[in-house]
Parts: C-alpha cells; structure tokens; sequence
C-alpha cells in the first residue's frame, strides 16, 4: 500500500514538474521556428512589440524577426500564418482581423492597455481650476459636463462667429469629424457652437498647445494614448452614460435626431495567429502584459516628440520596471530576462 502511494507521489510530482516546465517552455520556440512580429507603424504598438520580442529571446529562446510592412500588409500576413504576432489591436476595429477572428484564423490575446482607450471632449485644467503659478484665475469653475457649455459659449467665442462657442473638432475625413458633428446636435450645442474642423493632425495639436501655452480658454475633442496628452493637464467633461443606440446614432451622419452618448473605450489586445496554439507558453505572457495610461502616453512622447528609439525606450522599461514585468512571466524566465539585462 505505502508503495502505491509513493508511486502516486512520484507521478504526481513528475506531472506538477512537466506543467511546471510547459509553463516556462515554447514548444513552438522549441521547435526552432521563429517568431515573426509585425512592424507596427506606431510608437505605442512599436514599444510594445520590442518589450515582449525581447522577453521572448531573452526569456523563453525565441527567435524573433519584425517584419515591416503597411497595416493592411501586416494584418494580411497575421491571418495567413506569416506572422505569428501583431503588437496593438485595437479590438473591433479592423475589419479584415474581425473576418480572421470570425474564420478561425486569429484571435485577440490580453489587454494592453489598463482601462482601454479613451476618447471625449476637453478643457485645459487652468480653465476649471485655474493655475496660480501663472496668475490664472478659474474661467469656469462650474464647468463639469458638455450640458454646461451653453453658459460658457461666450468664454469660448469663436473670432469668426462672435455670438458663438467654437468647438475643436476632428480633421475632416476622420472618422471621429463625424461622430462629433453628431454630438454636437445630440448635445443640444449645435445653435451655441461652431463646429471648427482643423485642416489635419498637426493643426488640431497646434491649436490646442498654443491656447494652453498662452492660458487662453479652447474646448476640443482629443484621445489618449497618445503623447500630445502627456505634455499638458486637461480635464475632460463629463458626457451621457455610453448607450449602445445612442453611440450608434452618433456614428450615423445620416441620422437627423442622434441621442447622447459617451465613446466607449476600446481595448487594445495582442492579435496572434492561430499558426501559434493557444496551448504554448508564450500566449500567457501576451495575456499578461498591461500598461496604466499615463505610462503610455509618456512612453509615445519619448518616441514621437524626444525622437527616442523603440527599442531604447523599451530597453529603459525593462531596466527600471523590473517589479512590472516580472509579473507577466514564470519567476525562472524573469530570472533570465533579468539577467541578460545586467
């Protein structure tokens, strides 16, 4: 009888060994296929493809190839097998990963970013708050909501159109232009606001950047991640509770009587191929990896504005925030990882 159960003992303990071991292990690494990542073409999603490429090689002995290529061109690659990772997707969004995911080719892994992303509309905060070390006083310190700017449409007062707020909008073409242009009417603001559309990006962030640093009052519809959102204190106004009918309506240009609604965030996930099974070791890391907002927007400031590489700024990460992304790993990889960095 004591000899059944050592035997049990034994087995059972090879067994926690084995799972032990696949925890740690890629098969598919393990195999010596490469994993191939897509060359995302932005900061955020360029920093989060590096740090996981570099646990993969360091941690688990992978090897890694990025490969470059438009989205369309990369996402195309993810859904026939050619790449085994894309760093950031942003879910729902793409129509071609949706077809993949739907046929079984793709599936989304984890969420990136804590929270998801953010979207709405925004003041400076000297504007509410004010900023004594500029001698600012609160313009609006009763402004909380977009049901309150009717009061504050004077403070707000396009040049053009005197007798009217004017409202930052998108660039026209982007697809948030209309679903603000929605707003605008589903708020009630359309007879106290212009509906002022910047001629592209860069016009909306100089905008923006040259009311602030002026302490001027400007209210715009912004988004984060992003590092432009890292360079300065705004306060978003609250907005009605995310309807789904509401935020349809509001995405509907066609719609005459669109009802209110806040964005809803998106999360952004890993897209990973089912080239690469669910059961390997490296889909926990990829469930595993999450980043806070604000570190974020800080990490695509680095890159797009202080022109620092990717992989520097995800080699930094890796370095000082070792507390982090030891969390994402078996203790043995992040024993790994941890060493090649010294």
């Amino acid at each position: 009888m004591k000899g059944i159960r050592l035997i049990g003992l034994i087995l059972a303990g090879t067994l926690a060994a084995s799972l032990a071991q696949a925890q740690t292990t890629s098969a598919y690494c393990a195999s010596g296929k490469p994993i191939r990542l897509a060359g995302i073409t932005w900061e955020s999603g360029q920093f989060t493809t590096e740090v996981v490429r570099y646990i993969l090689e360091k941690g688990y002995g992978c090897k890694t190839e990025v490969v470059p290529g438009s989205t369309n061109a990369t996402e195309a690659g993810l859904i026939s097998g050619d790449l085994q990772i894309w760093g950031e997707q942003w879910e729902g969004v793409s129509n071609a990963i949706n077809a993949g995911i739907k046929d079984g080719k793709v599936r989304l892994v984890g969420n990136i970013l804590d929270g998801g992303t953010v979207e709405g509309w925004f003041v400076p905060d000297y504007v509410v708050k004010g900023d004594p070390k500029r001698g600012i006083k609160p313009m609006a310190p009763d402004l909380k909501s977009v049901s309150d700017l009717p009061k504050y449409k004077a403070l707000f007062k396009d040049d053009e159109q005197p007798n009217m707020g004017r409202f930052y909008n998108c660039p026209v073409g982007w697809v948030c232009e209309k679903t603000n242009g929605q707003k605008l009417i589903a708020y009630g603001l359309s007879k106290d606001f212009t509906n002022f559309k910047p001629g592209n990006g860069a016009g909306l962030d100089a905008a923006i950047a040259g009311a602030y640093e002026k302490g001027q009052p400007i209210v715009f519809y912004y988004w984060a991640p992003t590092g432009f959102m890292s360079r300065f204190n705004f306060i978003r106004l609250e907005e009605p509770k995310y309807n789904e009918a509401c935020y349809k309506s509001e995405t509907d240009p066609a719609n005459k009587a669109p009802c209110g609604s806040a964005t809803p965030s998106t999360n952004l996930r890993f897209g990973v191929s089912n080239m690469l099974p669910a059961t390997d070791a490296i889909n926990g890391l990829l469930g595993k990896v999450q980043f806070p907002l604000d570190f974020f927007n800080k990490v695509i400031a680095e890159i797009s504005i202080e022109k620092k590489a990717p992989t520097q700024v995800a080699m930094d990460f890796l370095k000082e925030r070792p507390a982090v992304w030891s969390k994402w790993v078996p203790a043995d990889v992040a024993t790994k990882v941890q060493a090649s960095l010294k």
